[in-house]
């Protein structure tokens, strides 16, 4: 990740906010409670964490990711958005992650991933762990690429090919793994498909 990232980083937000559609309507939907402690796994530039935090003024926020480069420009956007006091960064990886370790906190009120599950090679390991992680209330919240049901053919096409060319892989079977985790947590499940396919949305709730 390092190898891919080490460029990318520097205008890694510049691009991605035309076509990594829902995530700022995943954080609006956050909602942590006061005082209460969002995680996000896979938090690359730290974009979201950053608009996060000032969108939710008295929470906590925490964010990981397995590539050191990523994390070395989210600590400078951090620090220049003047919230170090608000947000902390770590390194780990989202398939297996210990928040305790990590953050000194047992688990958090939210949790979320924002177009991180189709680079993730065991996107389903890191499903489960993820909603592992949620204090009882808590709620997992999920936006990544669709399979494109709704659109043209062309479209999907050209766009499966481009994201390819990223190690990017939308996952098909989505659906069914949340349904399989949420059976085996018991949790409750969510699931939504925007723009037409273009991307699915999924919200995984700890009772």
């Amino acid at each position: 990740m390092d190898a891919i990232y080490a460029t990318q980083r520097h205008f890694y937000d510049l691009t991605r906010k035309y076509y990594l559609l829902g995530r700022d309507a995943l954080i609006r939907e956050l909602a942590p409670p006061a005082n209460g402690s969002v995680l996000e796994v896979g938090c690359g530039t730290a974009r979201n964490l950053i608009v996060a935090a000032r969108h939710w003024p008295e929470a906590r926020f925490c964010g990981f990711d397995i590539s050191e480069a990523m994390l070395e420009t989210a600590r400078g956007n951090v620090a220049k958005a003047g919230l170090s006091g608000r947000i902390t960064l770590a390194q780990g990886d989202a398939t297996a992650f210990d928040t305790q370790a990590l953050f000194a906190l047992p688990g958090f009120d939210r949790v979320f991933m924002s177009y991180t599950l189709s680079m993730i090679p065991d996107w389903q390991g890191a499903i489960a762990a993820a909603a592992s992680a949620l204090v009882p209330g808590g709620s997992l919240r999920i936006v990544d690429f669709g399979q494109q049901e709704q659109l043209p053919g062309w479209w999907r096409s050209l766009l499966m090919a481009w994201l390819r060319k990223f190690d990017v892989t939308p996952r098909r079977e989505l659906p069914a793994v949340l349904k399989g985790v949420a059976e085996t947590q018991g949790l409750g499940l969510d699931f939504r498909r925007l723009y037409r396919g273009y991307a699915w949305a999924a919200t995984l709730t700890r009772g």
